[in-house]
């Protein structure tokens, strides 16, 4: 094992650790439901193309490039075929067996990054608990939600223009 996985398995294990409380465990198996194929940045997205008239198009947008992230980081997914952790108990169930990148923190990325720029603070807060969420509920090694968070706001900040109301 080199030193990667040796510092993602030790790191995994630490915050899977976490999860013995029952609170933390709640908060994580919520997080991890709530992310499940982006559902919470999809729903909040076009709830918010509903009640904001005069920026619907950038939230219908936004709304597009979180998916679309999410889309991507599933056909990655399938590239790579890297295994979940399979030396803690998971918290919760997964729609797939494979971990690289962390399609939850793909979304959560993007999602933040669009939503921020729509000026929502709350969206990188709450992107990071998703994302830390996915450790604790031990589905997933750290670089496994680095790559997704970097994949997520990569392709968020590459449509920013086209958000907006650009042809980028």
């Amino acid at each position: 094992m080199d030193d990667l996985d040796d510092m993602d398995h030790r790191i995994v294990t630490a915050l899977r650790a976490c999860g013995t409380d029952p609170r933390v465990a709640g908060a994580a198996r919520a997080l991890s439901w709530a992310g499940e194929h982006g559902a919470l940045w999809l729903a909040a997205g076009l709830t918010a193309a509903a009640v904001d008239g005069t920026r619907r198009a950038a939230w219908l947008r936004g709304t597009a490039l979180t998916a679309g992230a999410h889309l991507a980081s599933m056909g990655v997914k399938r590239v790579v075929r890297r295994p979940r952790p399979a030396h803690v108990q998971p918290l919760v169930r997964t729609a797939g067996r494979h971990s690289f990148p962390s399609s939850h923190a793909t979304s959560a990325a993007a999602a933040a990054v669009v939503f921020g720029a729509l000026g929502v603070r709350a969206a990188w807060p709450l992107a990071a608990a998703v994302c830390v969420s996915r450790l604790v509920a031990g589905v997933h090694y750290p670089s496994d939600v680095a790559a997704g968070a970097a994949l997520g706001a990569l392709t968020a900040r590459l449509g920013a223009g086209w958000m907006r109301g650009g042809t980028r």
